[in-house]
């Protein structure tokens, strides 16, 4: 077991953020980039070949990965589970149709994806004990879960982000290499920042530090659509850029990771000059390795702010329009494409949420009510659209061997429909769909089966733990890699998760 040592309250060399800014840190800087650029020093050891032992088979297979997460979790009647043969209350008001795959059929309204099925692992045996809104277990190593510290994001019982544990071992192995784009990105923006709720927990570093958090982008674009309505007696509406943006709509670095208005590129450079002539006063602590840890993170923290690299990736306009419209209007199909750009540009793990805009009851895939109005005029064709440009996308530029395309959520959705305004499928655990392409997994698979009603798993039961041990081992991490805790305790960054080799090819 490969033992990597994470960081607590302090960062994990001893300094704290006030030590950080005493030894000239970025306050000195003016650059405004706390919640990425961290000191993020770790005393650990480089893992080894053997430790990792990379002959076994998939291992490394995936150069980078795409988190796509529809949060409020989708039915998987209504998508990769259908059940045609069901009784009208659970089957519903959709339908079964053909894919490319013999055998396998999906949900009628996905009509686009169900052309790149052959290109695609559905697993129909998702399970899990915690049918509530909870991020952080669908994509940390935490063991258990419970609805309170969903909206405590810096709760200290959270276990970090997959992507931030990926960005903390890369780091590790890469030692001194610089990368001009993030490692860690989420776009569109901070999860359910959009929405009249507090920041929800989920997509946090935890014990890693702050460093770790993923860099988050931001969006400018406008929404031209009134999306559907979300609960009964709603008194608002929302022009929901994901129901459909106007092409001028923009992606860009969020405020905390961008150059300050009042300062330009020359007047950085003074800075940092004036910063070099601190350094040489600093004769007592040059021989202490915090500080050069401190001076390689502030290369870093200049490199992203002073390269085009970044903001060229996710400049979606460079694109020919027609393949903007293939991935779809909308912000999740725009943010699908940037996502592409960004494994272009060498970032590894872009996680594209989707998520609740303007309201939070019953938001984005969350559809306790108005169940069909939302999935066929709003949610469905957005993702049909998105989802199969970014497969195809990425096959036609030789791309999707090497880049693992994740489509999960928190859980599934009731088999029974409840008699509610537009009908409406409550939280459901206990078997759910996800779907995985590329980097390593199988092509054209099912894994794993429902019962004829699609609310309990017949075959191969899969945790979401199982799903991040095996997106590790893709990504050539050992899948068990511990971090330690704030207590100095090694936890395994998948928690009780184990490689499923059935997803891959």
């Amino acid at each position: 077991m490969l033992r990597i040592l994470g960081s607590a309250k302090k960062l994990c060399d001893g300094l704290t953020r006030r030590d950080f800014l005493h030894v000239g840190g970025l306050g000195a800087l003016g650059l405004g980039l706390d919640q990425f650029l961290a000191l993020r020093h770790a005393r650990a050891e480089q893992p080894t070949q053997a430790e990792l032992n990379l002959s076994r088979p998939g291992f490394g297979k995936a150069k980078a990965c795409i988190l796509l997460f529809p949060y409020g979790s989708p039915p998987q009647h209504e998508t990769f589970d259908p059940k045609p043969d069901a009784p009208a209350d659970i089957q519903g008001e959709m339908k079964a149709i053909a894919t490319n795959v013999p055998g396998l059929s999906i949900c009628d309204h996905l009509p686009k994806i169900a052309g790149v099925m052959d290109r695609v692992t559905v697993v129909r045996s998702m399970t899990h004990p915690y049918p509530v809104h909870g991020v952080a277990y669908a994509v940390s190593g935490i063991p258990t879960y419970t609805p309170d510290i969903e909206t405590r994001p810096n709760d200290p019982s959270h276990w970090p982000f997959i992507g931030s544990v990926v960005d903390f071992l890369r780091e590790r192995a890469e030692g001194e290499a610089r990368p001009e784009v993030p490692r860690n990105v989420g776009l569109p923006w901070l999860l359910n920042a959009r929405a009249d709720t507090v920041p929800l927990a989920g997509p946090y570093a935890a014990f890693l530090g702050q460093g770790y958090n993923p860099v988050w982008c931001d969006f400018d674009g406008q929404g031209t659509k009134i999306a559907p309505k979300f609960t009964e007696g709603q008194n608002r509406e929302f022009m929901d850029p994901y129901m459909g943006t106007t092409p001028d709509g923009r992606f860009s670095l969020s405020a905390s990771a961008r150059l300050p208005d009042d300062v330009s590129l020359h007047r950085l450079g003074m800075r940092r000059s004036l910063l070099k002539q601190f350094d040489r006063t600093r004769t007592a602590l040059e021989s202490d390795s915090r500080v050069n840890q401190f001076d390689r993170h502030r290369q870093t923290a200049l490199s992203l702010l002073t390269t085009s690299t970044m903001r060229a990736a996710l400049d979606v306009q460079s694109e020919p329009d027609a393949l903007r419209q293939r991935y779809g209007m909308t912000l999740f199909g725009q943010a699908c494409l940037a996502a592409r750009r960004l494994v272009e540009a060498g970032a590894v793990f872009i996680t594209v949420f989707w998520d609740c805009y303007g309201q939070f009851a019953n938001g984005a895939w969350d559809t306790h009510q108005y169940h069909y109005p939302r999935l066929k005029d709003y949610l469905l064709p957005g993702f049909d659209l998105a989802y199969s440009a970014l497969i195809a996308d990425l096959d036609d530029r030789g791309l999707l061997d090497e880049t693992l395309v994740l489509w999960m959520s928190e859980h599934g959705r009731t088999p029974r429909i409840y008699d509610k305004p537009g009908a409406g499928r409550e939280h459901w655990s206990q078997a759910y769909s996800i779907a995985l392409a590329g980097g390593g997994t199988a092509r054209g698979k099912v894994v794993g089966a429902t019962d004829p009603l699609g609310g309990e798993v017949q075959d191969n039961p899969i945790s979401p733990k199982d799903i991040l041990a095996s997106t590790y081992y893709l990504l050539g991490i050992d899948p068990h890699a511990t971090v330690d805790d704030r207590q100095g305790r090694p936890v395994a960054i998948a928690g009780t998760g184990r490689v499923r080799h059935e997803l891959f090819g």
